[in-house]
C-alpha cells in the first residue's frame, strides 16, 4: 500500500463515511479497496480522497467501468 493510501485510510473517519452520500444520486458511498476513492454504485462514479478529504464534486469524479461496477456489487 502506498503512503498516500495509508494517509487516506488513517484520516477518513468511519463516522464521516457513514453520513456521506453521493451528490448526484443521494445514495450511500462505499470505500474502494485501496481506500483512495468513495464510490457511488447507483451513480456509477468514483470520488477521490486526497489528504484524507473526500472530493465530492462532479468535476473531480470519474466514471467507473462496467467491469468495476460488476466487481463491486
Amino acid at each position: 500500500m502506498s503512503k498516500k493510501n495509508k494517509n487516506n485510510e488513517r484520516k477518513l473517519d468511519r463516522h464521516v463515511l457513514e453520513i456521506l452520500v453521493c451528490p448526484l444520486s443521494k445514495t450511500r458511498l462505499i470505500l474502494s479497496a485501496d481506500k483512495s476513492e468513495l464510490i457511488s454504485l447507483v451513480g456509477r462514479i468514483a470520488f477521490p480522497i486526497k489528504n484524507g478529504i473526500p472530493l465530492l464534486s462532479v468535476e473531480e469524479s470519474r466514471d467507473i467501468s462496467e467491469e468495476e461496477y460488476i466487481s463491486l456489487k
